[in-house]
Formats: C-alpha cells, sequence, structure tokens
C-alpha cells in the first residue's frame, strides 16, 4: 500500500462515521466475548465522539486553530509582485459526461475565484492551476480549474495547468518544478493554508499565503443550535478540522519526497 493511500485510509478510520461504526462493531465484539462492561465502554465513547463533534462550539474551535495561523500568515505576505498565482486543487470535481457534463463546484472552489481576482490585482502575470484526476474516468481537475478561470475572464494565455498531482505533496512538488526558485501567491481554503505551507517549507517552494474559504465566521444561529443542538454542518466542520490536524501532525511524507530542482 502506497503512502498516501494508507495515510487517507488510517485518517478516515478515526475519524466519524467510520469511528463510530468501528466502535460499536468492536463494542459488540467485546460484548459477544463476554467482556460486556467494556464494550459498553468502547461503543458508548464512540456515540459521545460524534456527538460532542457535532456541537457548533466544537467545530468552530477545531476550525479556528487552522485558520488563524492561516491568517497570521497571510498578513506576512507582500501584496505583490509574484512570478505565478498557484492554485491548489480540491475545490472543482470535473465533468463526467453523459451524467454530469459540466463541473461540480464543491465548498472550496472559492480558490479559483480568489485567484482570478488576485491575477486581475496584479499580483502575478501567470495562475498556475494544480490537480489531477479525481478518478480513472475523470479529466485532470487542473482543467476544470483553467475552465471556470476562462469564465472568470482570465486569459487563457495566463494559465498553466499541472494536471498530474494526487495531492498536496504532488501539488507542491510539481508546481516547484514549473517555477524552480521563482516566488508565488498560494491559493487555498484557509483550514489547508498550514500543512500547504508546511509542505513548500520541506519542498523549498518560496510560497506566501493568500487564503480563502474561511468557515469560522460569525453567523446568525438558530434557536435549536442556540442551546447546544448538534448538527451536520458542525460536524462537518469538526472532521475537516480533525483530518487537516492529524495530517499537520502526523504526516511526514514530505520529508521523503525529492526536491525538485
Amino acid at each position: 500500500m502506497n503512502g498516501p493511500l494508507f495515510v487517507n485510509i488510517v485518517t478516515q478510520l478515526v475519524l466519524p462515521p467510520s469511528s463510530m461504526v468501528l466502535g460499536v462493531l468492536a463494542g459488540a465484539g467485546f460484548a459477544v466475548a463476554g467482556l460486556r462492561k467494556t464494550g459498553i465502554a468502547v461503543a458508548t465513547l464512540a456515540i459521545v465522539e460524534i456527538a460532542v463533534l457535532s456541537f457548533p462550539p466544537t467545530g468552530e474551535w477545531l476550525i479556528r486553530l487552522l485558520e488563524d495561523r492561516a491568517e497570521a500568515a497571510a498578513t506576512r505576505a507582500a501584496p505583490c509582485c509574484y512570478d505565478a498565482i498557484v492554485v491548489l486543487g480540491g475545490g472543482i470535481v470535473p465533468a463526467m459526461p453523459p451524467l454530469r457534463p459540466d463541473p461540480h463546484l464543491d465548498a472550496s472552489a472559492d480558490r479559483v475565484w480568489h485567484a482570478a481576482r488576485l491575477y486581475k490585482r496584479g499580483v502575478a502575470p501567470t495562475i498556475i492551476v494544480s490537480g489531477g484526476p479525481v478518478n480513472p474516468a475523470s479529466r485532470p481537475e487542473a482543467g476544470a480549474m483553467r475552465d471556470f478561470l476562462i469564465d472568470l475572464g482570465v486569459p487563457p494565455t495566463a494559465i498553466v495547468m499541472e494536471g498530474k498531482a494526487r495531492n498536496t505533496i504532488e501539488n507542491i512538488r510539481n508546481v516547484r518544478a514549473i517555477v524552480h526558485d521563482g516566488r508565488v501567491a498560494l491559493v487555498t481554503s484557509a483550514f489547508h493554508m498550514p500543512r500547504a505551507l508546511k509542505i513548500a517549507a520541506v519542498l523549498h517552494l518560496d510560497a506566501a499565503a493568500f487564503p480563502t474559504d474561511f468557515r469560522a465566521l460569525p453567523r446568525p444561529r438558530s434557536r435549536w443550535e442556540g442551546v447546544g443542538i448538534p448538527t451536520v454542518e458542525s460536524l462537518d466542520i469538526a472532521t475537516t478540522a480533525l483530518r487537516e490536524l492529524l495530517a499537520l501532525a502526523f504526516d511526514f511524507r514530505a520529508v521523503d519526497e525529492p526536491v525538485a530542482q
């Protein structure tokens, strides 16, 4: 099993909903084996985990740990002038005709929009879009990002595609091979920016932070959220943050990656 796949599987298993399913199954197994109290404790912990992560304050606190770091890095970035604006994949799902004839914009598609605005502001003369196929049946994500940028008014001649990367490490490594020692304005979601900057530093990509897609924002709460009712949205934010925090702390693959020259 390759490194990226192993890390992704482990991360999925320790986070909801997989963690709850595994916890309940493990609890049932202990109970069948005669360890009833242990089984109840394991199953209860699995259920408590998903309940705690579903409370709005939990998700907001976890995501803010990442977004505060991204915001701090952004304050250190010069407003211009860079060799390229780099947009990391993860915001667009490429088209898969005939069922999905057009690309699908997900919650992180702000990355592409933000890159277009930075280009029009004169931050850099070129935009590099980095992202490979999401599955064997689709075209590279970089192609979908390019189409979106053109629709947003960016000239095709100003867009460079890197369509092979399958993860953030490959995004950064492949971009480094394109720009060499050039300075880049790095665009990605705020929650993803700390890990992207960490990998960029390891792989010697001179990158400044231009985060977008902030999620820890003040917003009006419903009466139910106000009394602490768990929500699906809060669970999604919490698991997104935990996935990044775990990868930031324990994913050391970039250290072993060859640095492009």
